[in-house]
């Protein structure tokens, strides 16, 4: 009986590599859809190559297709993740792979779409192509935990991060800066990787937060703004509001002066009411569940002490990253400690042992 072990050559494995750096290059980058990687193989050589677009459309399989300059009949292709066979603002992939006579799909695993899963494998086998599937089945599987979490509960999948001092400090008015710029490029990879970036009016008004990805070539790849701002009390002067347009910042706020709405509705700002419990915080719950229906997947949540206190509390995050500076940070002027790393640790767990170390910052990531 053959297992998985013996059903895949270490041609294929190598393949299949190739389509998942592809897939993982377009990561948080594809919209609602998921980020899929694909590689079309005849005799031996790399023909063509393909992955989802930016916001999604059209699809790997599409791109590789279309792209290839050669004849596909009897070419062989190898996908991330099992094609699509349902209609929706783009045709079928399966339509297009069985136009082009691939003569073999080999896909690492089944969609979690209930549109998909499992019936392209059939509609393929039914017009004479060759499927496999399970190839690189666990990293794989892991790549698309954040798709399958969107799936399945109809949230966006949510990271956090603060940076702390050594002496446990995020923040002194007498020397600001905590860690070095190795870490810095590692939060602005963070953003490029996140569609939507979330902070309190409290942060912003306190550091006059850009929110963007600063990474040279990137800041096209910057992230929806996200502000928690219950009376709409975020400076009308900050950079934030400066640079908003009608697609890239939503503010969600609880009660308001009539006056200040129609300020911030003047500016084309997307506002909206969502309530509060009787501690003046926002059922984040609700608001994820609203983030979702605007194709927000991949939450990155920069937030000072209270809200990270509470969301941690709460086990919002699904992973959280620990930045620890080895220096000490000035008490002498106005301060903030955080005070929940014991919430952290109890609440999450590093459980892969992550502790990355950039120059002499380290970065730790916990998981829920």
């Amino acid at each position: 009986m053959s297992t998985k072990k013996d059903k895949f050559s270490l041609k294929d494995k190598f393949y299949m590599e190739i389509a998942l750096k592809l897939a993982n290059s377009r990561q948080g980058l594809t919209g609602s859809n998921p980020s899929v990687g694909c590689v079309i193989v005849k005799n031996d050589n790399i023909i063509s190559i393909g992955q989802t677009s930016f916001n999604g459309r059209p699809h790997a399989e599409f791109n590789a297709i279309k792209n290839c300059i050669d004849d596909l009949k009897g070419s062989k292709m190898y996908v991330t993740l099992e094609p699509c066979c349902h209609h929706g603002l783009t045709p079928p992939c399966t339509n297009i792979i069985i136009k082009s006579k691939i003569k073999e799909v080999i896909f690492s695993v089944a969609d979690i779409d209930r549109r998909v899963r499992n019936k392209s494998l059939k509609i393929l086998k039914s017009n004479n192509i060759k499927v496999k599937k399970g190839l690189l089945e666990d990293k794989i599987n892991n790549f698309y935990s954040t798709y399958f979490f969107n799936r399945r509960n109809k949230l966006p999948y949510v990271t956090g991060k603060i940076a702390v001092s050594k002496n446990n400090l995020i923040y002194s008015k007498l020397n600001k800066k905590i860690t070095n710029a190795h870490s810095d490029k590692f939060t602005h990879l963070l953003r490029y990787k996140n569609d939507s970036i979330m902070v309190s009016y409290k942060t912003l008004n306190k550091d006059n937060s850009k929110l963007n990805c600063r990474i040279k070539g990137f800041s096209n790849f910057s992230p929806k703004r996200i502000i928690l701002d219950n009376k709409l009390q975020t400076k009308i002067n900050s950079y934030i509001i400066k640079t908003i347009n009608k697609n890239n910042t939503i503010i969600f706020y609880n009660q308001a002066d009539k006056s200040k709405i129609l300020d911030f509705k003047k500016k084309k700002i997307q506002l909206i009411k969502s309530k509060v419990n009787k501690q003046g915080k926002f059922d984040f719950k609700v608001i994820l569940k609203k983030l979702y229906t605007f194709n927000c997947r991949n939450l990155l949540i920069e937030g000072g002490d209270s809200l990270t206190s509470h969301l941690l509390k709460n086990k919002i995050f699904n992973k959280f990253y620990l930045y620890k500076s080895p220096k000490n940070l000035s008490k002498d002027s106005e301060y903030l400690k955080f005070n929940s790393l014991d919430i952290l640790k109890n609440n999450y767990k590093n459980k892969f042992n992550l502790n990355l170390f950039l120059g002499k910052d380290k970065i730790t990531l916990y998981k829920n």
